[in-house]
């Protein structure tokens, strides 16, 4: 991805009923920790927020039971795995919807029924081709029970794109556009729902920090600015260049006034040490600029569609310590596991001026240094020595030191053998996709952890 030139990343009016969506700022509420608090406690939290939505990926029961009379509006998902039989059964999809839905409407505000969660970013393509009439079962269901105030959607990720630099070069990508992209674009504009997309200018930031300039990617107000040169469109930040890579995409294909609606968008507050950017400071002026912008009256959309209300959720509302990758994917939360913010927010957008001050950011540029990779304190024995097996697995004479006899064999220890395998792995395979979390066993340090002639294998930035 670089400067939307590889992220497979207009003015005319909306119908008149994009008038009446309000932009209510939300925020996606993601479960992947073992230390959240529970849904009461986080209803609390959404609300102290001031958010206007939350979007669950699931139907959790006891979160729509938490959420009942708050009139905050909510979204629920369908789960992937289940949208394949879901498209070939009716009976499926109203079950799925009298067990889900019907036990909390209307006194829980449910809003949006999401059928799948990026799904034209997921390798199984049997889900990809049965991901409409999947929705369209769904759309069956919600008339069946006169779930009136429900729509039916799917959020996809930016990848949905082929092109998208410049923004007026913006097309669906080959494989899915006619089979799948215009399916949905049709079921959208009939039922007069929203193309949900997940859209974050800090992957396309990392990806080429170079000619993207770090403030252009935070919405920081006068700063850089690029004018396609095809429709001479002036962009003055980077998440409106590839919403209008989007709005060109879904013209070239026949919809050019289908409505989006923002499913996800965020920074990280924190990652790894071979990453950039991730930080306090950053999460902050990209998300408090982000709700400036949605919140804006008159609304303010796009270059291509100045006027247009953009309905949002921000991720996330928590740090979820069980979720895999990179060290950020664990770090695009507003509030902490123990219900504190990490940084003043205000979801509403009435807050304007916040009081406490932002610590300066340390890791806007790459770390120049080596890094290592070593086990985690006070994990689990059994799973910790699972990973040492996998990791001595992969060949490439990984763990010949820590065998009997080898330099790194003493101290005989669990922790320090899965230490050094973990480096070494991580050493050989980085470039070709390997990482250094081994299902949350393995941390990076900057601490060089051999000693006397073992040493540790690293990586170097």
């Amino acid at each position: 991805m670089g400067f939307i030139f590889f992220i497979p990343l207009f003015c005319l009016l909306f119908s008149p009923s994009s008038a009446e969506i309000a932009a209510k700022p939300g925020v996606n509420y993601g479960q992947l920790g073992n230390n959240l608090p529970p849904p009461s406690k986080s209803v609390e939290i959404i609300q102290s927020l001031k958010a206007g939505r939350v979007k669950i990926y699931d139907a959790n029961p006891k979160i729509l039971q938490a959420l009942k009379n708050t009139n905050i509006q909510v979204s629920i998902m369908v789960p992937n795995e289940k949208i394949t039989a879901i498209a070939a059964n009716q009976s499926l999809a109203d079950d799925w919807v009298n067990s889900n839905v019907v036990p909390f409407y209307p006194a829980t505000k449910i809003r949006y029924l999401l059928v799948g969660n990026e799904i034209l970013s997921q390798p199984d393509n049997v889900t990809w081709f049965n991901l409409v009439p999947a929705m369209r079962r769904i759309r069956q269901s919600v008339v069946r029970f006169k779930l009136r105030k429900i729509k039916v959607g799917t959020p996809l990720a930016i990848d949905c794109l082929e092109a998208s630099f410049p923004p007026s070069s913006g097309k669906f990508r080959s494989g899915v556009s006619e089979s799948v992209l215009k399916p949905l674009l049709q079921f959208i504009d009939r039922t007069k729902s929203f193309f949900f997309i997940d859209v974050y200018t800090y992957f396309a930031w990392i990806s080429d920090p170079i000619n993207i300039k770090l403030d252009y990617a935070l919405l920081e107000p006068n700063t850089s600015t690029y004018t396609d040169p095809v429709t001479g469109l002036l962009y003055t930040n980077l998440l409106e260049q590839m919403l209008d890579a989007l709005y060109f995409a879904m013209k070239r294909a026949g919809h050019p006034n289908t409505r989006l609606f923002i499913a996800e968008t965020g920074w990280p507050n924190g990652g790894d040490y071979d990453q950039i950017g991730g930080n306090i400071r950053n999460s902050a002026v990209y998300n408090r600029n982000v709700i400036k912008r949605f919140t804006e009256k008159p609304p303010r959309g796009t270059p291509l569609h100045p006027t247009v209300v953009l309905p949002s959720f921000i991720f996330a509302l928590y740090n979820e310590n069980q979720k895999t990758g990179a060290g950020t994917e664990r770090n695009f939360g507003l509030v902490y596991p123990n219900g504190t913010n990490i940084y003043e927010i205000d979801l509403s957008g009435e807050t304007s001026e916040f009081k406490k001050s932002l610590p300066e950011p340390t890791n806007n540029e790459p770390y120049k240094g080596k890094i290592w990779c070593v086990a985690a304190r006070g994990v689990n024995k059994t799973a910790l020595g699972g990973a040492l097996t996998y990791a001595c697995g992969q060949g490439n004479g990984t763990c010949d030191p820590i065998q009997p006899g080898g330099k790194c064999s003493k101290p005989d220890s669990l922790y320090w053998h899965a230490s050094f395998a973990f480096s070494s792995y991580w050493a050989q395979f980085r470039k070709s996709g390997g990482s250094c979390y081994f299902n949350g066993l393995a941390v990076q340090t900057i601490q060089n952890p051999s000693f006397g002639s073992c040493k540790f294998p690293s990586i170097t930035l």
